[in-house]
């Protein structure tokens, strides 16, 4: 599986619409980008794709009102997650609007376990 290398300009779009919290961590990820809280992932880039996991009420009105992608590998996209529409590459304020929201969601839930050490 070739994995999507995403330019700096989708980095740079992606960071910009990550909400400005301190509670926010933006790091790589197999060579793309994550955004975390509490160490969950509310969203990533994969390739120039921003992908957000959003509440099952938002993913619906998403999936019913705009042309939304899978996110992750075509041969195993990641189910949590939705794909926001290409057509938002250039639409700054849209994106940022639902990457909010995917914070929102995953800033409810509970902080992730650090994972033992390997012995």
């Amino acid at each position: 599986m070739q994995m999507p290398k995403p330019s700096e300009a989708d980095k740079e779009r992606f960071r910009s619409s990550v909400p400005d919290s301190p509670d926010v961590v933006v790091k790589p990820m197999f060579g793309n980008l994550g955004a975390f809280v509490n160490g969950n992932m509310f969203a990533g880039l994969f390739g120039p794709t921003i992908g957000v996991k959003l509440s099952e009420v938002d993913q619906q009105e998403l999936e019913a009102n705009h042309q939304t992608q899978p996110f992750g590998p075509e041969e195993r996209p990641m189910g949590a997650y939705v794909g926001l529409p290409e057509a938002w590459q250039d639409d700054a304020g849209q994106t940022a609007e639902w990457v909010a929201k995917a914070f929102e969601n995953v800033a409810e839930m509970p902080p992730k376990a650090p994972k033992e050490p390997k012995k």
